[in-house]
């Protein structure tokens, strides 16, 4: 049976294992899939010597860079991005990596900021979901601005507050499952029916940054569009 699987910790919040045993059940495909809820990346040596039917993997937080140096080779639009979210196992047990958060993020943000003007874009987060997002908004010729703790910019958007036709997204976990009460400091008091907000995180469905959005008019997103876009793409890796 071939088995395909999950790295990153902590996985409590994932649904890919639940998508993919769905998937493999509706289409009579014989595989199986395996959540790898890892401290260290280094344990992924062992994993792929004590499962030699393993085919592939997706990979989700904190190991989306990390994960480079465990690679044979990797794809040019990944190695551009700066992460790999997807990898494929070949029969020479070597190990390629991929990105198709992008192609998630792509379909998602087409859907969100349809009719939209977008002006300016602002992205929550530095890491390998963020990279992806940066990819999608240069090839779209969006300008954007990256909110960091360490830079000060999320003081300075406090003070400014949003503007109209502006499209904010989180790509960090504050909010996910299970801290659901959690939310990132953003004037969202200062949000209105132009805004787009959209938060890559999928559980809970609607998080802290989304409600406090809505409150003011602004239209908002999850990441479950862009979930299922990456995992199927995924798949179209895995099976060829």
């Amino acid at each position: 049976m071939k088995t395909f699987g999950l790295i990153g910790h902590p996985l409590s919040h994932s649904f890919s294992k639940a998508y993919f045993d769905n998937k493999f059940k509706n289409e009579d495909l014989d595989c199986f899939f395996v959540n790898f809820d890892i401290e260290k990346l280094e344990s992924i040596k062992d994993i792929i010597i004590q499962y030699p039917d393993l085919q592939g993997f997706t990979i989700t937080h904190p190991y989306k860079k990390e994960i480079f140096q465990y690679l044979d080779s990797i794809d040019e639009n990944a190695e551009q991005i700066g992460a790999v979210n997807v990898v494929k196992i070949d029969k020479n047990r070597k190990l390629k990596g991929y990105n198709t958060d992008y192609i998630g993020f792509q379909g998602l943000v087409e859907e969100a900021i349809k009719g939209t003007d977008i002006k300016k874009a602002y992205i929550c987060g530095t890491g390998g979901a963020s990279e992806a997002v940066r990819f999608v908004l240069k090839q779209k010729n969006i300008g954007f601005e990256i909110l960091t703790r360490k830079n000060g910019s999320y003081q300075e958007l406090k003070k400014q507050g949003f503007h109209d036709n502006e499209l904010i997204i989180n790509a960090t976990p504050v909010g996910m499952y299970p801290n659901c009460d959690e939310k990132i400091d953003l004037p969202y008091e200062t949000a209105n029916s132009t805004n787009v907000f959209i938060d890559l995180i999928y559980n809970p469905e609607e998080t802290m940054f989304m409600k406090e959005t809505k409150k003011h008019g602004a239209k908002t997103f999850n990441g479950l569009k862009m979930l299922t876009l990456q995992a199927e793409a995924a798949w179209r890796i895995w099976s060829l």
